[in-house]
């Protein structure tokens, strides 16, 4: 089983790519110095918004998240899991975690990438404010 959904969202100047064990994309149209784990604004939806097939596969603990961070010509792969204790109810922000925390605004944990972890080329994009889509792929692997 699995399911797709596409988020586009952009950067703006002040991203820092800096947070070290998260990221995030909001629907809010600033940033602020404030805001170390975001790395788009402007997003076309929220958790809330996302996919109803995508979002059940996503509240499996068996689920694996794989990312796609597109900005400019620069690619990013992300691989996280799902949690059965995810709402994906936030109105505004979706947020990739490397630990088990979960929260409404938690799309997935055990991530592998953090801001800080994301290559500077990637963050030099979208502080340039490059557009950037945010491919998702859940799917629930055979046999688990």
């Amino acid at each position: 089983m699995k399911a797709r959904d596409t988020v586009r969202a952009r950067g703006h100047p002040l991203v820092q790519g800096t947070h070290t064990t998260t990221f995030e994309v909001t629907k809010d149209e600033t940033l602020t110095l404030a805001g170390d784990c975001i790395i788009g604004i402007a997003a076309d939806k929220g958790a809330a918004d996302l996919a109803p097939d995508l979002k059940a596969l996503l509240s499996d603990d068996r689920a694996v998240l794989t990312t796609r961070l597109i900005a400019d010509d620069q690619v990013v792969v992300v691989r996280s899991r799902g949690s059965s204790g995810l709402t994906l109810d936030h109105p505004g922000d979706l947020v990739w975690r490397r630990s088990d925390f979960v929260s409404d605004r938690t799309v997935a944990v055990r991530s592998d990438h953090t801001a800080a972890a994301l290559p500077r080329e990637f963050i030099d994009a979208l502080r340039r404010s490059a557009n950037l889509v945010v491919e998702l792929e859940v799917e629930i692997p055979e046999g688990a």
